[in-house]
C-alpha cells in the first residue's frame, strides 16, 4: 500500500522532480481528466498510446508491457514516496491525492517545450519605452499619431498578448483535453 508521508503541499523541487519525466507528466494527464481511482493496465495501454503515437487498439503488447513494467517498479512509487498519487502495487491501483490537484504547473516549465513570454513581455516593455521617448522628443513620423493614440496601441498590445498568454497556458494545463500538452502542443507546430 501508499508508503507516502502526508503533507500538505509540495516544494517546487518536488513537482519539477516530478514533471520533468515525460511518463510521469502522462501519468497525471490521464489522472487529472476525471480524478477516479484508475488500473494500472489501462493507465499502461493510454500512456503507450501517447507515447508511441497510435490508438489504444494498435498499441503492441510489448510496448504495453515496457511501460506497465516502469510505470510499476519506477515511476508510480515515485510518485507515491511524494504524495502525489496513491498507488496500491498489491491492488495495481492508482489513485490522486490532495496534492494532486496541486500539480497544476502548465508546461511552460518543462525544457524544451516553453514559449519565452518572459521575453516577449521584456521586448514590449522595451519597445515601449523607446516610443515613449521618441515621442517625447517629437521624432517625426512618430508624431503624426497623437499620444493618446500612440497609448491605445501599446494598451493594446500589451492586452492581446496577455489574452494570448492566458490562453495558451490554459492549454498547457495537464488533465485537459484528450491528449497530453505535449502531443497536442507538437502537433500545432
Amino acid at each position: 500500500m501508499s508508503g507516502h508521508i502526508t503533507k500538505d503541499r509540495l516544494s517546487k523541487g518536488e513537482i519539477f522532480e516530478v514533471l520533468r519525466n515525460q511518463r510521469r507528466r502522462y501519468v497525471l494527464h490521464y489522472l487529472k481528466q476525471d480524478d477516479r481511482p484508475v488500473e494500472l493496465g489501462d493507465l499502461a495501454q493510454q500512456v503507450a498510446a501517447w507515447e508511441y503515437e497510435t490508438t489504444l487498439e494498435e498499441v503492441t503488447p510489448e510496448q504495453r508491457k515496457r511501460v506497465y513494467t516502469t510505470l510499476q517498479q519506477t515511476h508510480l512509487p515515485k510518485m507515491d514516496e511524494a504524495g502525489i498519487v496513491t498507488f496500491d502495487s498489491d491492488e495495481g491501483r492508482i489513485e490522486v491525492t490532495g496534492l494532486t490537484a496541486d500539480v497544476a504547473i502548465y508546461l511552460e516549465i518543462v525544457p524544451g517545450r516553453e514559449f519565452a513570454w518572459r521575453e516577449l513581455y521584456l521586448s514590449l516593455g522595451a519597445i515601449s519605452c523607446a516610443l515613449v521617448a521618441t515621442l517625447w522628443l517629437d521624432v517625426y513620423p512618430l508624431t503624426t499619431l497623437s499620444t493618446l493614440t500612440w497609448m491605445a496601441i501599446i494598451a493594446a498590445t500589451f492586452t492581446v498578448t496577455a489574452t494570448a498568454h492566458i490562453y495558451h497556458e490554459r492549454h498547457m494545463r495537464l488533465g485537459q483535453g484528450e491528449q497530453p500538452p505535449e502531443l497536442s502542443y507538437g502537433a500545432d507546430d
